[in-house]
């Protein structure tokens, strides 16, 4: 453990408050959005409870509709959304870049600021008097017939997407200018090209969301027709604005979680990623198809039947660089001298449910099948595996990868084995079972269901009891290695990058010298890591033999002088 390092260069909560730091602000993110992680998941076990009887017994109807709309608010906006790009690519892109800061120090930390506004805002708003209208604020619902709080929600996502901006501006200008001699484009680790396209869906697509929630305050306050039929507005028209960033958003939440899964992959299993280029170039073509099948949410809409074939083969194009990462990631396994350690359980969960969530996807996006599908439970199963199962996978596996490098401590290995296999058992436990009752055409956001359905809802409530376990012990053993973890080093998984070429934690300006990059990345070399196990092996003997050597010697004495004593 150095002695300096950029935690304890300061002391004081201004130093934290006032930082321009990168990796502090990666740690005052993480802070933030564990706390809104959590009033995320209140809701929704608070929802669960509620759906495991057929009659709905814990809540009112209204304030069960608040329930699940303070649910999706918080996850997608002030947590998925933020989550990888603003703690572990403010962290660690600088770093991966050779870089001393991101481009912006003063940005970054202005977009904290913006995140925590909107943040208070919006749940000050969904404690006193809540939002009903879900996370998608449809018009005319949250203009003209929602009393609640919806305005000063708007407010606070409002103020995020300027949050989320700010970010994505920053890691393009860093990326674009700050590279460490010798790091070409085609020396970047996957994790920058996954952030690097995810920036672009970031600034190009956050102000049309904001435009959006723009106009929905303007006819909610003032009474002028843009969306509502009664004031001559239309309706369909907010759910194409409102979906052309959205559907992009998807990828802004998994990008990065793909970003993590190529890293953790190719370092457990000893290899490089096997067609880097395709993989990084599947990140661009992952950001520039998104912009395009927005339409695939509208089928059951007046939106033409011609566009929606359109939108239809689109959503089946944009599977094509997904299943590259998939099949590349596998092949990179092939062969590969895997070690099965926690950021690697993370990340083959990563693999298999986002592949089912994947699959799924195509059912939607096929318009016969959508039709009977839509607004039902099996849209809620699809975009969880997507979310949950992708992102929050990623994002765990992304927690125990870097956790050494950020704090400088390790955690327990098989207690962080234990948590990934009970959240993968718990999320499939919570989910699967909707993917049957949305078949069977049971409609999500009911606060009630017919009898028929209750044993399904019953094994998802019990999964997300589960899946609730598999994510407070990674609080509980990760809190724990702060002051009792062993000292990690500067490269305990014995990654490349060149953020494990630094101590760990890192010092303020992360090199003492600007590093020269001579090779690409995910130089692994097998034979090499089977020398220093070799090494290693002989080194332990070596102590084992002279450890012998001592008690013999010991032993010879002491029996030497019994025999005296007789």
């Amino acid at each position: 453990m150095p002695s300096e390092h950029y935690i304890n260069v300061e002391y004081g909560w201004k130093s934290w408050l006032f930082t321009l730091d990168h990796k502090r602000i990666a740690i005052l993110y993480l802070v933030s959005l564990t706390v809104m992680f959590a009033l995320g998941g209140f809701a929704a076990m608070i929802v669960r409870l509620h759906l495991m009887t057929p009659d709905g017994a814990l809540l009112q109807p209204h304030t069960y509709n608040r329930m699940f709309s303070m649910h999706g608010v918080v996850m997608v906006f002030f947590f998925l959304v933020p989550s990888i790009p603003a703690i572990f690519g403010n962290f660690l892109v600088p770093m991966m870049l050779g870089a001393k800061d991101l481009a912006f120090p003063k940005l970054n930390l202005l977009s904290w600021y913006l995140y925590i506004a909107g943040a208070l805002i919006a749940i000050v708003a969904m404690t006193l008097g809540g939002t009903d209208t879900g996370w998608t604020f449809y018009a005319p619902l949250s203009t003209q017939y929602s009393y609640d709080n919806v305005s000063l929600v708007i407010v606070g996502i409002f103020l995020a997407g300027f949050s989320s901006i700010l970010t994505g501006l920053n890691f393009i200008v860093t990326i674009h200018k700050m590279r460490a001699p010798g790091l070409t484009w085609f020396r970047l680790p996957l994790f920058i090209w996954s952030h690097y396209a995810t920036s672009l869906i970031q600034v190009l697509g956050t102000p049309v969301l904001a435009i959006t929630l723009i106009a929905l305050a303007v006819e909610k306050t003032l009474h002028v027709g843009i969306f509502d039929p009664k004031l001559g507005g239309d309706p369909v028209l907010m759910q194409h604005m409102f979906w052309f960033y959205s559907h992009p958003a998807v990828y802004i939440m998994i990008l990065p979680g793909m970003a993590v899964v190529s890293e953790i992959i190719a370092c457990f299993s000893r290899k490089p990623v096997f067609g880097y280029k395709l993989v990084a170039f599947s990140s661009i073509g992952i950001a520039i198809l998104s912009f395009l099948v927005w339409g695939h949410h509208m089928f059951t809409t007046s939106q033409s039947p011609y566009a929606s074939m359109i939108f239809s083969l689109l959503s089946f194009l944009v599977a094509i660089p997904s299943a590259i990462k998939v099949f590349n990631w596998t092949a990179t396994l092939h062969k590969g001298s895997i070690r099965l350690e926690t950021p690697m359980l993370y990340a083959l969960g990563f693999i298999g449910l986002f592949t089912i969530g994947g699959l799924t996807g195509l059912h939607l996006a096929s318009m016969a099948m959508d039709v009977h599908m839509q607004d039902t439970y099996f849209v809620v199963a699809h975009f969880h595996y997507i979310m949950v199962g992708g992102a929050m996978m990623a994002y765990l596996g992304a927690m125990h990868f870097w956790w050494p490098k950020m704090t400088g401590r390790m955690y327990a290995e098989t207690w962080g084995k234990t948590a990934a296999i009970i959240l993968f058992v718990g999320f499939n436990l919570t989910f699967f079972p909707q993917f049957i009752m949305g078949a069977e055409g049971m409609p999500r956001r009911y606060a009630t269901y017919p009898e028929e359905y209750q044993v399904l809802h019953v094994m998802s409530t019990a999964g997300a009891s589960v899946m609730a376990l598999g994510f407070f012990l990674p609080f509980t053993y990760l809190l724990w290695s702060l002051k009792n973890g062993p000292i990690a080093g500067p490269n305990p998984f014995k990654a490349t990058g060149l953020e494990w070429q630094t101590p760990s934690p890192p010092p303020t300006l992360n090199f003492e010298r600007v590093p020269v990059v001579t090779v690409g990345p995910y130089a692994y070399s097998p034979e090499a890591d089977e020398l220093e196990s070799a090494e290693q092996d002989v080194a332990h003997a070596e102590l084992d033999l002279e450890r012998t050597r001592a008690r013999i010697a010991a032993d010879h004495v002491t029996e030497e002088g019994s025999s005296r004593g007789v």
